[in-house]
């Protein structure tokens, strides 16, 4: 009989302890969040935004200085540059195929697909240039200022 006694204490020992764990959150809840109902919460979708913003990013995301026209810049110049090597490269495997028709088909290849590379980056940078133009309220290339839609009802 006394062994029943003892199961049934050991088994009350968990909800007792989670018991505890809940009762002192909720004492320490109910002490620290006192001081933190008078903060105004009366805050806007941009304040939040900066808010979550760390210190020393970018602070616009679009336009001529914008971190996404950045990027666009870089990848550019990379894509171009490996264009423009690869031209290289399919020159070379042209001049140094020595008539082999295999080899020169690959040359060709080389450089049709260095070619075809830069038309793409060319073609991406124009769509990028786009999207982010009509994102900041500028045109890409025209310059001509595209108005921002509104909500107002």
């Amino acid at each position: 009989m006394c062994y029943n006694n003892v199961m049934t204490v050991r088994s009350l020992r968990t909800p007792l302890r989670l018991f505890a764990i809940v009762a002192v959150f909720i004492a320490v809840t109910l002490v620290v969040g006192t001081n933190a109902h008078a903060a105004s919460f009366n805050l806007g979708l941009a304040d939040g935004a900066n808010a979550a913003k760390g210190t020393g990013q970018a602070t616009d995301l679009f336009g001529q200085t914008g971190t996404f026209r950045t990027i666009t810049n870089v990848m550019l110049y990379l894509i171009g540059a490996i264009s423009v090597i690869m031209l290289i490269v399919g020159g070379l495997r042209y001049v140094v195929s020595g008539g082999d028709s295999s080899a020169v088909q690959a040359a060709k290849n080389t450089i049709l697909y260095a070619i075809v590379g830069i038309i793409v980056a060319i073609l991406a940078y124009a769509v990028i240039s786009f999207v982010i133009g009509s994102f900041s309220g500028t045109a890409g290339a025209g310059g001509a200022s595209i108005t921002a839609p509104t909500n107002s009802y």
